[in-house]
């Protein structure tokens, strides 16, 4: 479910009618229960009775049997696995339409921070012992926890709640975020900008809506002048004890485990899934939607481009098992010298 902390819902509105909304009348007339009120839109897992999701590839098909999802947009492919109690809305372009039907429920989603006018949030909340350095903006409702500092020009905007006993240093933009305790920030760091979400690859560039949150969970280090993006529908996770060096990327909806260590200069692309104590080089990259299992080591420069089960140990690119790794290149290098001639 979308956080209206951070997102305005202009809902709720008939699905026939918010189809019309986005010119697609078309499919509202296939609909028998065109008058059926979204209350909310949700990814596939996570939605109920009045939420709209998106079912638009194979790999939705196994959650998508089990949604609860009051109507799913969904591709012709997967119109048969819609549960009884799911109205479905067929598109050849579903990503398009659900698009679409984001941008009418909640308008405001991509300016939050700039506009900080969310008066219907309350002022701030601090809890004693909190410092706060020159020049601070704070948004409203924004919830500070006991003994936390936040360093000049940081800016903390509307809804986001910070744990007790964290360090927010200079320079800092934080939005659309739960932070828990004792998470340390150092200067220049982003979270909670936008995702980097596109349709019409090289054509239109339409953006995807970014509705969702991040959360940094206890314990949570982030390095200076690294970002970390909002989920596109859900979340972008850091879990307990993480480690994140300066200069890192972190796409939306990936979800880090907990005590990670990530090197600098590495980028994730959205919806990585790196399980507990995985340790990252410098410059590691993910192509996205992929896994990578709790206590797996990925050398510096690797480029991981599918799953890997725990315990890995990866190199090069793109990556693989490093014993394979090393072998390939011992053989390059036997063949580059040529045999020894007596």
């Amino acid at each position: 479910m979308v956080d209206t902390r951070f997102h305005r819902f202009a809902g709720p509105v008939a699905v026939g009618a918010l189809l019309a909304q986005i010119g697609r009348g078309d499919l509202a007339e296939t609909i028998e229960q065109a008058g059926q009120v979204i209350a909310g839109a949700a990814e596939l897992d996570l939605a109920e009775a009045g939420d709209v999701a998106l079912a638009a590839q194979s790999s939705y098909a196994e959650i998508l049997r089990r949604t609860n999802a009051g109507v799913v947009i969904v591709s012709p492919a997967l119109r048969d696995l819609v549960p009884a109690g799911s109205i479905a809305v067929t598109a050849a372009k579903p990503h398009e339409v659900f698009a679409g039907i984001l941008d009418v429920l909640y308008p405001s989603s991509t300016k939050s921070i700039i506009a900080g006018a969310r008066d219907e949030l309350g002022p701030p909340i601090y809890e004693r012992d909190v410092i706060l350095g020159a020049n601070v903006v704070i948004g409203a409702g924004v919830e500070i926890g006991r003994g936390t500092v936040i360093g000049a020009n940081s800016v903390i905007g509307a809804g986001v709640t910070i744990g007790r006993n964290c360090v927010i240093a200079a320079n800092c933009t934080i939005d659309c975020a739960h932070l828990g305790n004792e998470v340390i920030i150092h200067s220049g760091v982003r979270i909670g900008t936008e995702g980097f979400g596109w349709l019409d690859l090289g054509q239109s560039n339409r953006k995807i809506p970014q509705l969702g949150r991040v959360i940094i969970q206890d314990r949570v280090e982030i390095g200076a002048n690294s970002t970390i993006d909002r989920g596109a529908l859900g979340d972008t996770v850091l879990g307990d004890g993480t480690k994140v060096d300066n200069l890192v990327q972190i796409g939306h909806n990936c979800r880090i485990g907990r005590n990670c260590l990530i090197a600098a200069m590495s980028g994730l692309s959205g919806s990585t899934i790196v399980g507990d104590g995985v340790l990252m080089g410098g410059g590691v990259g993910t192509s996205g939607h992929l896994t990578i299992g709790g206590g797996s080591v990925i050398h510096g420069r690797a480029a991981v481009t599918k799953d890997w089960p725990p315990g890995s140990k990866l190199a090069g690119a793109p990556a693989q098992d490093i014993r394979d790794f090393w072998r390939e290149l011992a053989v390059l290098r036997k063949l580059s010298k040529g045999e020894k001639r007596g």
